[in-house]
């Protein structure tokens, strides 16, 4: 029997930045066609932003944290809202990816 999948939470803002990057590349369900990580799904794959964000809290303070957890839940309700990408939802969720990373953006080459 498979071990279920757990994702990996990013320990420093460059490793998110690199999640925020390759969310884009799996959105709106986040299920792997691959067959290599059976079990990820848009669950896993907030668990491991909020995860991330929650483990930057310190470095890039209370205010931003604040601003991307509320992008994270946002787009979240956009992407659950549209999973099979019909409706526009899941575009606009996309977005916030990229409003993440300006909100991130200060940080991006201290990743350490």
């Amino acid at each position: 029997m498979p071990r279920p999948y757990e994702p990996y939470i990013p320990q420093t803002t460059g490793e998110l930045w690199d999640l925020i990057g390759g969310m884009m590349l799996d959105a709106p369900t986040f299920k792997d066609d691959s067959g290599y990580f059976p079990g990820m799904s848009i669950e896993t794959e907030f668990r491991a932003l909020n995860g991330g964000i929650d483990a930057v809290r310190k470095k890039i303070g209370e205010e931003r944290h604040a601003a991307l957890i509320a992008l994270s839940d946002r787009m979240r309700a956009l992407f659950e809202a549209d999973l099979e990408d019909k409706t526009g939802d899941s575009q606009a969720g996309r977005r916030i990816l990229y409003e993440m990373e300006d909100v991130l953006r200060p940080e991006r080459h201290k990743g350490k």
